[in-house]
């Protein structure tokens, strides 16, 4: 098979030199762990004493990895990728909220991306977390089967509605809705509700996908038992297929609360488990639709021979590769040019509120062997190369 993710040529054509500058001077500081952890450290500090560095994050980490502060900022970014073929999910990436006026708004401005999405080709798809639209204690309650209080079943009924209203908002305008994993002792509520989602929604195609964190040695088994009951029931799976982003914290929790870990046995026993969930999908393609988010080279290609097998379209609309905006561009345009359906997640939201998530995304690059390194090592050819061009 042909090799097309080495083209940085390709993958950064949409970069000046300052921004490419910029890349390789962020992940060279995400490639030190140590600079990770003061860098984080510093950061917090600074918000909570409220200094004055929005300005100086928004012009670099946050600039970089995000597509801006509201959703009318990320147009600029939107239409730019477009022109290259690549699409944009706008993630509004506001996390760990606890109160009822923050989940409305979550709600109102999923709602508000639905719309955006309806309007525009180059957003094909809306999201969003299930602990935006409600604690994530509640959720852990009720996938531990914990009776809820009188309270807290009226608070459950709130978040179950959000579900809902999105979930029909997304299948009257026909715009598919990728919903996040989060922790696995959270996970179980969540997947209940997304369920009866799909029940409901997904009766003609799939709208409404739920995200498999393919890290975790259960969830290929949890596909499969989802699929007995939409054959049985009739309705249609999508589904967003990552490696996953708790790996640490998962490990921990195990660890301490005595309990085998729910992550698989190392990174080829992961790999493993994302390409044969991959399989399992396409060959029943027919009642599914996959959201393939992954930055791994293998598995892209891997997903590409499969089509190619078994002579399925490069645009067929049932399959998307998805990367994370600021990352992996190598992936994303590169697929674009050759005829995929690729989506990069576009996080926005104030940067203040988007601190934790750009957070978890540097220790997450710091954790992920090798994937800083490769970061790296594109934007030097592509700079190499630029220089030689001059």
């Amino acid at each position: 098979m042909e090799k097309i993710f080495d083209n940085t040529k390709v993958a950064f054509e949409l970069k000046s030199d300052t921004e490419l500058d910029r890349a390789y001077f962020l992940f060279k500081l995400i490639d030190s762990e140590p600079l990770v952890r003061i860098g984080t450290a510093v950061t917090n500090f600074a918000l909570k004493a409220h200094l004055p560095v929005e300005g100086l994050i928004r012009a670099t980490v946050f600039d970089h990895f995000c597509g801006g502060t509201t959703e009318e900022d990320c147009l600029t970014v939107v239409d730019k990728m477009y022109t290259k073929g690549v699409s944009s999910v706008l993630d509004y990436s506001v996390e760990g909220k606890e109160e009822e006026a923050q989940f409305e708004a979550a709600l109102q401005m999923t709602l508000k991306t639905i719309e955006f999405a309806k309007e525009r080709a180059a957003i094909p798809f809306a999201v969003f977390k299930p602990t935006g639209f409600g604690r994530f204690y509640l959720y852990e309650k009720v996938g531990e089967k914990q009776p809820l209080t009188p309270d807290e079943q009226k608070e459950w009924q709130r978040v179950v509605e959000r579900f809902d209203i999105v979930c029909k908002a997304a299948y009257e305008n026909d715009v598919a809705l990728l919903i996040d994993a989060e922790e696995s002792w959270m996970q179980d509520a969540a997947d209940e509700i997304v369920t009866n989602m799909m029940r409901q929604y997904n009766k003609e195609k799939a709208i409404v996908f739920n995200t498999l964190q393919l890290y975790r040695w259960d969830r290929l088994d949890y596909l499969k038992e989802l699929h007995q009951l939409a054959q049985k029931e009739n309705f249609f799976i999508g589904m967003k297929l990552v490696r996953g982003a708790y790996m640490e914290k998962e490990n921990s929790r195990a660890e301490e609360k005595g309990y085998p870990t729910p992550i698989c046995d190392g990174k080829e026993a992961t790999d493993k488990n994302y390409d044969e969930t991959v399989v399992y999908m396409m060959e029943h393609l027919d009642k599914m639709a996959i959201f393939a988010g992954t930055h791994n080279e293998l598995s892209s290609y891997k997903l590409i021979a499969l089509m190619e097998a078994k002579g399925i379209l490069k645009n067929d609309n049932r399959i998307w590769f998805g990367q994370l905006y600021g990352m992996s561009d190598n992936i994303s345009y590169n697929l674009a040019a050759h005829g995929y359906n690729v989506a990069k997640y576009l996080p926005f939201g104030p940067v203040r509120d988007v601190m934790p998530y750009l957070i978890r995304r540097a220790e997450e690059n710091t954790s992920v062997a090798g994937q800083t390194s490769r970061e790296l090592n594109l934007l030097k050819t592509e700079r190499d190369r630029r220089k030689i061009e001059k």
